[in-house]
């Protein structure tokens, strides 16, 4: 495929990157006709090494945050400035070099053949690479994965925190930045809003390197903000998506099912609670109603699984480039 006909551009949040930086623009293809650099006021020599590198390479553009905003932030910054320069599809690289550019082709590939408006990578599909991941990381990403497509919608995504993506400029134009996390949620916070946009969105395999570089994401962060975030995203997408959007089938699966199960498993603690301090067993009435009332619930709430995991937008927003 000939990508030198397409406007390609790579958007590089950089934060403490001056060791790498470099090496990260040597390897971006030839065929890349912009490099975003957003330099987030790192407190290192990173944006006064990009500022000589652009004296050699006229694809760089360096845009300097004034204050620390975020990774989010940083690719809000790069994505507003694609859009201004009529990038078509634009591709999010770290400043750390653990992106392997040369698989850069299998990220833009379907989206210049009009199969996907996003396209993700995705670690685990390499087993052999998945091994030099560590395993506090693998761990992690595997747990916060299967969190992150419920809450996202995007049941197809097998690696949906991964932040090596393409996006075609169409559905990035449509995404509503001022709702985009601005810091490390900024992911799965991106992929929330993809989907009610319905955008179709797909991962392929790319193994991850790790290196000796030092990730910022502290384990505070991500035991306790993540998972309230992605609460949030998630009641928020089922608002949207099944009462105010649209009402289906699932709609009542959700609104009768929840405060079944929810009443079976309150009344029939309760109950326990109460029958057991007496030690006399409880009527055989007491004990049916909130069993029939929590299997009812998990019933219904299944299916609303099974049709929430089918409705994942598969219909891509963009034809071929």
């Amino acid at each position: 495929m000939n990508f030198e006909r397409y406007a390609i551009a790579v958007v590089v949040p950089a934060y403490r990157v001056e060791r790498t930086i470099e090496r990260v623009i040597a390897d971006l293809p030839a065929y890349v006709q912009r490099i975003i650099i957003v330099d987030d006021a790192s407190p290192d020599s990173s944006a006064e090494r990009v500022a000589e590198l652009s004296q050699k390479d006229q694809r760089l553009v360096l845009i300097r945050h004034p204050h620390n905003q975020g990774v989010g932030a940083a690719m809000l910054s790069g994505f507003r400035k694609a859009l201004e320069l009529g990038a078509q599809i634009v591709v999010k690289v770290d400043g750390d070099h653990q992106m392997d550019a040369s698989q850069i082709p299998a990220l833009i590939a379907p989206l210049i053949q009009g199969k996907a408006d996003y396209v993700k990578g995705n670690r685990f599909r390499d087993f052999a690479a998945l091994q030099t991941m560590p395993l506090t990381r693998r761990i992690g990403n595997l747990g916060l994965s299967f969190l992150t497509k419920a809450a996202s919608g995007y049941w197809n995504l097998f690696d949906p925190t991964n932040g090596f993506f393409a996006i075609r400029a169409e559905a990035l134009a449509q995404l509503p930045f001022e709702k985009i996390d601005p810091r490390y949620f900024f992911e799965t916070s991106m992929l929330a809003n993809l989907y009610l946009i319905n955008a179709c969105a797909l991962d392929t395999p790319i193994p991850a390197r790790y290196g000796a570089e030092v990730s910022h994401l502290s384990i505070r962060r991500t035991l306790f903000e993540f998972p309230l975030k992605l609460l949030r995203v998630f009641l928020r997408r089922i608002l949207l998506k099944y009462y105010i959007y649209d009402f289906s089938i699932a709609s009542l699966y959700i609104a009768i099912g929840t405060p079944l199960f929810l009443f079976g498993l309150g009344f029939g603690a309760i109950k326990w609670i109460q029958y057991a301090s007496q030690n006399i067993p409880a009527p055989t009435g007491t004990v049916m109603l909130p069993t029939l009332c929590v299997i009812l619930g998990i019933q219904l709430l299944l299916s609303a699984i099974e049709f929430d995991i089918k409705n994942t937008p598969k219909e891509p927003l963009g034809k071929p480039l």
